[in-house]
């Protein structure tokens, strides 16, 4: 794995995110709400929970509730295999993992190079995209991990 420093002319206001593929897409999410990265386990399912909660493991005698994350975006269900991983995100008291297909780079953004999320994403329930950035010709979707894992509670 890279380190990519997009940065502006300053150095204030830069912040470090974490880049990963899924569906297809690749997404980030704030660096500091990483607690760790491992390769994927299968879970157990939970019944009555959401169909983008993929069930729980384990993690060193935690219950960790563990999302699918192309789930979560509406977009069906991944084909979880070895070469899967689960970012441990941890927001507060709360920790939960997402499943992703990849963890891509390490990424270092000024705030000005992230644009706010078209006025119909807000409109369409998705409060859980920041904003998007575009790197490298691409688009970046970034994630918040407090919203994207605040139906989680009922887990902690």
């Amino acid at each position: 794995m890279t380190i990519q420093t997009y940065e502006r002319a300053s150095n204030e206001g830069v912040r470090q995110y974490i880049k990963f593929l899924a569906t297809g897409l690749e997404y980030a999410t704030d660096i500091m709400g990483v607690r760790e990265i491992r390769g994927w386990t299968e879970t157990t399912v939970v019944p009555h929970t959401p169909d983008y909660v993929r069930g729980v493991i384990n993690l060193r005698g935690i219950v960790l509730p563990v999302i699918d994350l192309k789930a979560r975006l509406g977009l069906g269900m991944t084909e979880a295999s070895s070469s899967h991983v689960i970012i441990v995100l941890e927001s507060g008291e709360r920790i939960t993992g997402i499943l992703v297909d990849a963890v891509l780079d390490i990424l270092s953004m000024a705030k000005d190079q992230i644009q706010p999320i078209p006025q119909i994403v807000r409109e369409s329930g998705n409060d859980y995209v920041e904003g998007i950035a575009v790197l490298d010709g691409k688009l970046v979707t970034l994630l918040g991990v407090d919203k994207l894992t605040a139906e989680m509670d009922a887990f902690g």
